[in-house]
């Protein structure tokens, strides 16, 4: 039986999105749940899952391709395998993945060296992706020399792309027993390069890099974004997290950063300054009775913002545990749009990349967002003495609509206060 392979429903504040990865290809075996094709939208990656155990038997839409929410991008026929063809009977499983084996592992000669690749020393072409196929075509790049990383030794997009940035390769006599790869000195890839080549590469913009693009550029021309700065003595979290950084860890099972304190300070200094965990709705100013605070989070698809639910009602050790929860989802592509839909304050931490100064931009329809930096000891004066202090940047970017100078910088100087005497968080002075 047949049924149609569909993206996923879209959030309302998702039109449409891309189709990024087929994982899986026209005839090859599928069992029920297993990962098919991702979809990438401006906020998030979606998976689309096998419905059953089967095989796809057509792609509609290839990667690269826009869909709405709902279209069909494929066809699964159910209860199919891919290994037999017509009114064949299916081959027993050990020895499909016997023969299956055979076919993706280079066979070894009697030097025990490996061979060349079978599609190469034998003349036939490869087995290409539909992506990879369209790509080699546009780059006049041949598959018989793109070493091949997909199952069955099929080559993907990622293959042609690693190819290009690798240059030519250097070919290598029938029966030597290496690869061209083996074969060349080991030299910077420069070297090989005929003079005076400029290289380029031409790479598509993702959904989420292109959203991110334009939001940014749209804060800056709707906002009256203005940034102001300050700096904290790390010294007293610093000690705190020396003294207790242990403890912590085997009780909570989760390491105690500075992000926790950081988050805590916020959530004090906007119960205290209401226009900064505020939002503008047209011409209407929205308060908010509660602290959704956005962590910023750096993938390889570009900058997300996760959002903590009630901060102010969490603990430093639930802070830590959210925000690690978060990083990981993010790192492997599992963040959900309602994980990061909302938030009324934001923080990003451009220290952890070695930053020591910064003008963030502004998360809408947020009205500020406050911006972290590199620890650098620092000399600074204290009681008449010079001495030695761990110093951290502060930067607070608001919307001058929304917040006055004023209020801005008497909420940066709360989060300095608070943080360089901690015992403020728990006394609420």
């Amino acid at each position: 039986m047949t049924t149609d392979i569909k993206a996923p429903v879209f959030p309302e504040s998702v039109a449409e999105g891309t189709i990024a990865t087929w994982h899986k290809q026209p005839g090859e075996q599928c069992e029920r749940d297993e990962l098919i094709v991702d979809i990438e939208t401006d906020k998030v990656v979606l998976e689309v899952v096998a419905p059953a155990d089967g095989v796809i038997s057509e792609v509609v839409k290839g990667e690269g391709d826009t869909v709405e929410s709902g279209e069909v991008i494929g066809k699964f026929a159910e209860g199919e395998s891919g290994s037999s063809g017509g009114g064949e009977e299916k081959a027993p499983e050990k020895e499909a993945e016997a023969s299956s084996t055979e076919a993706s592992e280079p066979a070894e000669s009697d030097s025990g060296k490996t061979s060349e690749p079978a599609a190469e020393s034998s003349g036939e072409e490869p087995m290409l992706s539909p992506a990879a196929k369209k790509l080699a075509e546009e780059k006049g790049v041949n598959p018989k020399q793109v070493e091949a990383t997909g199952r069955d030794g099929r080559v993907l997009k990622e293959d042609i792309l690693r190819h290009l940035e690798q240059g030519p390769q250097e070919s290598t006599p029938q029966g030597s027993g290496k690869t061209a790869e083996q074969g060349k000195p080991q030299q910077p890839p420069e070297a090989s390069m005929p003079a005076g080549e400029r290289p380029e590469k031409r790479v598509p913009m993702t959904r989420m890099r292109a959203s991110i693009a334009r939001r940014l550029v749209d804060v800056q021309q709707t906002t009256a974004m203005l940034t102001t700065f300050n700096e904290v003595n790390m010294k007293p979290i610093m000690d705190i997290r020396q003294s207790y950084k242990d403890t912590f860890e085997k009780r909570h099972g989760i390491k105690l950063g500075f992000m926790g304190f950081f988050v805590k300070a916020a959530c004090e200094a906007l119960k205290r300054f209401p226009a900064v965990n505020a939002s503008i709705d047209g011409t209407d100013m929205v308060y908010h009775g509660y602290q959704d605070i956005g962590i910023a989070v750096s993938t390889e698809r570009g900058l997300v913002v996760p959002v903590l639910r009630d901060a102010d009602a969490l603990s430093v050790a639930d802070v830590e545990q959210g925000i690690t929860e978060f990083g990981k989802k993010a790192r492997d592509g599992k963040l959900t749009i309602d994980e990061m839909t909302g938030g009324t304050f934001s923080i990003t931490n451009g220290g952890i990349f070695g930053s020591l100064l910064s003008t963030p931009i502004l998360n809408p329809p947020q009205t500020a967002i406050l911006g972290m930096h590199k620890i650098q000891e620092r000399p600074m004066a204290v009681n008449g003495e010079v001495v030695v202090q761990p110093m951290m940047y502060l930067a607070l970017s608001y919307d001058h609509r929304m917040i006055d100078g004023k209020e801005a910088v008497q909420f940066l100087v709360t989060i300095k206060e608070l943080l360089e005497d901690p015992a403020r968080i728990l006394l609420d002075v």
